[in-house]
């Protein structure tokens, strides 16, 4: 691709996707450098990664015409423009027919039956990434994909339709004859034919009814109308924000202390620490991120949250812009999750309309309202730097700390970053008290925790559970194996979590149980394989996942897990050298300890514990 583009030209659906975003008077005009222009640039920046959205949503793909376009307008250099385009999996900046189907290719899929999936669309439809014109198929093709976050209801695909408007569409439990489908007529015809259950999030409770502990962060979901405000507020909605108004901001940042709530992204930092650095910061103005971005393969609860009960997420985020001096905020969704996007959208308006967001929130004296992002198929914009660069418009690479994002974060003010599962337990903490909520659940650990059970169970599910049952207990509410199969593995934590043995499941699902146990919580990921999974087959695909989502910004990182997948690759299938277990321990520990962030400090755990503790590659 010529980067000046000399000769591009956006066709007329182009400058009309990006009319919609930018609207026609929007132009930066920083190449006439008049006063201010580079500070218009500079303000305009962040609008980037929805106009890319909105040009590959309209006609398919990111032309040199449309990229020209969207670079005169936002003043970006197109070289630049173009290496955020190309940083993201689910941008292509290459020709394409309209409508593309992704089939999941990742480790929950894979225990499944992805691979025969994939194998029979293949021999259908010929190679992925290419038309599929021998079929008689000229207007669509079908690629693998990383995971989709339907790990619930694996294997997964979705479809999803360039036009004005868009579509987009999710198989759950997919077969060769819904691919089919969904190549040859779209996601009209895959909506006609799904079940009338695929538009509830399928979540499991595992209290039976009258037993206690009740559900507290899955109460509503299934239960009330995601999209009605109304049914959200009959439910308890937006009492605890009167409650949290009532005692004011330094009261609610001292409950959430009390509770000893820790973060549930898989970092466990103390929440009210982080709030109270936030809400001390002298400069202005704050913001607030709410990381929805949960691409950790086998991770799916928040997109349950989000998709059933969208207003908690709203009212969570307003207190915690309530106490910690945050007039706006952003929720940073992952783009493969049309549903909740559409579902959070819905409700967010809906609160704007109705008062509950914008300058005077409910009347209460105070501002906040929210803006979405939709990220665009990248695991790393997960880490809560990463999220600002993809937010302002650039390539999500993290960036080294300190300074540290309460002090210097989203366009370089205070910001405070929490995940959905982390706000919304902020509503029992502001209706029943900081020290209620830490009764529950151990002294380490306090509350309860969402846990995302997927592959070898018979029913997979997100199940919300207290602090300090066992990963036993936890696989009994799923059904356990299936019948015929033994359990031989579960992995904790997901693709950068850690393996345990059937022989250890009885640790206590804690953080400073799992601890002592050398494994990880994660962000709460539990995938079960059972003994028919094919173990060195897996470990390459983890490795994989590592190599293709390496942003690249770290040595360690970008030559450590090509050189890791290398030696996994020798080591499964046949060509094996001597060295290549102390070398894959060479090149974990170089990660571990030199690369930027926590995707490469955690992308060899996995591979080292199967090693150390399943004896897997020996």
């Amino acid at each position: 691709m010529d980067l000046r583009f000399p000769q591009a030209e956006p066709t007329l659906s182009e400058v009309q996707a990006l009319d919609v975003v930018l609207a026609p008077s929007t132009v930066a005009e920083g190449w006439q450098r008049q006063h201010g222009g580079a500070h218009r640039a500079r303000e305009l920046r962040h609008l980037l990664l929805p106009s890319l959205h909105a040009l590959q949503a309209r006609v398919g793909w990111i032309s040199p015409g449309g990229l020209g376009e969207l670079c005169r307008r936002l003043d970006v250099p197109p070289a630049e423009a173009y290496g955020v385009a190309t940083f993201y999996a689910m941008f292509i900046t290459e020709q394409r027919p309209t409508r593309v189907v992704h089939v999941c290719a990742d480790l929950v899929c894979h225990t499944r039956g992805a691979g025969a999936l994939l194998d029979a669309v293949e021999a259908e439809f010929g190679a992925p990434d290419q038309a599929c014109d021998q079929a008689g198929v000229g207007t669509a093709f079908w690629k693998p994909s990383p995971c989709l976050g339907l790990c619930e209801r694996a294997p997964a695909a979705l479809i999803v339709e360039a036009g004005d408007p868009a579509h987009e569409a999710v198989i759950s439990m997919a077969t060769v004859a819904d691919i089919s489908v969904a190549v040859r007529q779209g996601t009209h015809a895959v909506a006609a034919e799904a079940p009338p259950e695929a538009a509830v999030p399928q979540t499991v409770s595992p209290f039976g009814a009258g037993t206690t502990p009740e559900l507290v962060l899955l109460a509503r979901v299934g239960k009330v109308d995601p999209l009605s405000l109304d049914d959200f507020r009959a439910h308890g909605g937006y009492l605890a924000l009167r409650a949290a108004v009532a005692m004011g901001p330094t009261a609610v940042i001292r409950e959430v202390t009390d509770s000893q709530l820790v973060g549930r992204g898989g970092a466990a930092f103390p929440a009210g620490r982080k709030w109270q650095a936030v809400a001390g910061q002298p400069a202005r103005p704050h913001y607030l991120v709410c990381n929805a971005d949960e691409s950790e393969p086998g991770t799916f609860k928040d997109r349950v949250i989000l998709e059933g009960d969208p207003y908690s997420v709203i009212e969570a985020m307003t207190i915690a812009g309530y106490a910690t001096g945050c007039e706006l905020g952003f929720v940073y969704i992952r783009g493969e999750y049309p549903r909740a996007l559409s579902h959070l959208q819905i409700a967010i308006d809906a609160a704007r309309h109705r008062g509950f967001l914008g300058p005077d929130v409910m009347g209460l004296g105070f501002a906040f309202d929210i803006q979405v992002v939709r990220g665009a198929g990248a695991y790393i914009c997960g880490e809560e730097t990463a999220i600002f660069a993809s937010i302002e418009g650039y390539r999500g690479e993290p960036r080294s700390k300190p300074p540290y994002p309460v002090e210097v974060g989203l366009f370089g003010k205070p910001t405070l970053v929490n995940n959905v599962e982390t706000l919304v337990n902020v509503l029992p903490i502001m209706l029943r008290g900081g020290p209620a909520f830490a009764a529950i659940g151990t002294t380490g650990s306090s509350g309860t925790k969402l846990f995302c059970v997927s592959g070898s169970v018979k029913t997979a599910g997100v199940y919300e559970v207290p602090f300090g049952a066992t990963l036993r207990e936890l696989l009994d509410m799923a059904g356990g194996v299936p019948a015929g199969r033994s359990l031989r593995a579960v992995l904790l934590g997901g693709a950068a979590g850690s393996f345990v043995r059937a022989d250890e499941i009885d640790v206590a699902l804690t953080f400073e149980g799992v601890r002592a146990a050398g494994t990880t919580l994660g962000s709460g990921v539990v995938l079960a394989l059972d003994d028919s999974v094919d173990l060195p087959t897996f470990l390459r695909r983890i490795a994989a996942f590592f190599r293709d989502e390496s942003c690249g910004q770290c040595v360690p990182c970008r030559v450590g897990t090509v050189r890791q997948e290398e030696a996994l690759v020798r080591l499964t299938v046949g060509s094996r050298q001597a060295h290549d277990i102390q070398l894959l321990r060479d090149v974990g520990e170089v990660m571990r300890d030199a690369s930027i962030c926590g995707f490469g400090q955690s992308a060899w755990n996995a591979i080292e514990s199967a090693i150390d503790r399943l004896g897997a590659l020996t």
